[in-house]
């Protein structure tokens, strides 16, 4: 009897640890927060391009773009708030950018959108209570590559152009990310590569009805791959990137990051073993995004 005491305890110890800790997750990831939207920023083939103002109950003045993408498809329904608490619980205002998906667009096109996007909250900025010289950007696989697109080739819209959301910069300040491509003309092991010297075969329409023009693709390729733009003007980044990612190789990031440092930027890579693409605890890991953030939006001074 003494011993069935015990069993009994022990399990109801158990079962109320095991409560505790899934009533502070479920907190922790249900954070206070305001969202307005979907804004209209945009159009193109047809459909309204839109993005989503997610504030928090305590914002610190400082904004992060998230690029809603994954395999350069997005959607509205793509995002919840969950999935950024982290960054939420430390003040940041989340914007997440959505796009048209591929094929119905191109990444090239697709790039440009999302960079008017950026544009479209810096413009907005003072209305959206952040800094428009301190803006984050995020995002996983696709939403890496155009996060990187945006580090390496975002900057000033036309002066002369008669809207003047395309005369602001889409230029952001600081980078955290997932599993980016970085360079599609070596896509390496990857399963996508046909080792013909063209497009990743899935997104073959991705790419515009030319993309199977090798000399087409070369210029192509190069264009959209972030690898071939890294300057000394680098915003601080940060990868995130499985060692068992068969779709988009370590590699990627890897080659990314060497590049980066023989320039000089600060950029980290952290590789997390056993990783494919995606893990359980991504989740988790948004926490050290928001350090990055807190380290580099927050005292911008440490960018070098």
């Amino acid at each position: 009897m003494r011993l069935l005491r015990r069993i009994l305890l022990v399990l109801a110890i158990l079962i109320l640890l095991t409560a505790s800790v899934a009533g502070a997750l479920w907190w922790y990831y249900h954070p206070t927060f305001t969202r307005t939207g979907p804004v209209v920023y945009g159009h193109r083939n047809g459909e309204a391009l839109t993005l989503e103002v997610v504030k928090p109950e305590h914002p610190n003045g400082l904004g992060i773009v998230l690029m809603v993408s994954g395999g350069w498809k997005s959607g509205t329904n793509s995002f919840h708030p969950w999935m950024v608490a982290p960054l939420l619980r430390r003040g940041y205002t989340v914007f997440p950018v959505c796009h048209v998906s591929q094929p119905k667009s191109t990444v090239m096109e697709i790039t440009d959108d999302v960079s008017r996007g950026v544009r479209f909250v810096r413009h907005h900025a003072q209305e959206y209570g952040v800094d428009p010289n301190r803006l984050g950007v995020t995002g996983g696989s696709a939403g890496g590559h155009l996060s990187l697109m945006m580090a390496t080739r975002g900057g000033p819209g036309p002066a002369t152009a008669p809207d003047p959301v395309d005369r602001e910069s889409s230029a952001v300040q600081a980078v955290a990310i997932f599993y980016p491509v970085t360079d599609l003309l070596n896509l390496g092991a990857s399963t996508e590569n046909l080792h013909d010297g063209g497009p990743p075969k899935s997104f073959v329409k991705a790419f515009g009805p030319r993309s199977t023009n090798l000399a087409v693709w070369a210029v192509t390729g190069r264009e959209m791959s972030p690898i071939y733009f890294v300057t000394s003007n680098l915003p601080p980044t940060l990868i995130y990137h499985g060692d068992a990612d068969t779709l988009v190789p370590l590699d990627q990031s890897e080659r990314f990051v060497a590049r980066a440092r023989e320039m000089g930027r600060p950029v980290e890579l952290v590789v997390h073993p056993g990783g494919q693409h995606g893990w359980l605890t991504m989740l988790w890991d948004i926490r050290r995004f928001a350090d990055w953030f807190d380290r580099f939006l927050k005292n911008p001074g440490n960018a070098g």
